[in-house]
């Protein structure tokens, strides 16, 4: 099961660098400009950087609270995102 959110944003790059960076600290992260991914407890974040938006997937575990999941993903970027917050996440 995955759950997807295209959140349209022009600064879709920096914010999935610096949502990777901020938990690289407690968990594995792979990242660059265009495309990151977080090894969180829930499960595993997927993002990609284009133009227009942020395409955020996440990969929930069995045992995981899927709107938790969400709920924390998009409160963390809203924090980022601060100028533009609330970012709109149309979860599908």
């Amino acid at each position: 099961m995955t759950v997807t959110a295209s959140v349209p944003t022009t600064n879709a790059s920096r914010y999935l660098q610096q949502l990777c960076k901020h938990w690289s600290h407690k968990f594995e992260t792979d990242f660059g400009p265009e495309q990151g991914v977080i090894a969180f407890p829930m499960g595993p974040i997927r993002m990609a950087a284009q133009p227009d938006a942020l395409l955020v997937t996440l990969e929930p575990n069995a045992d995981a609270d899927v709107e938790k999941f969400k709920q924390v993903v998009a409160d963390h970027l809203d924090r980022f995102a601060f100028k533009e917050a609330p970012l709109p996440f149309d979860w599908l």
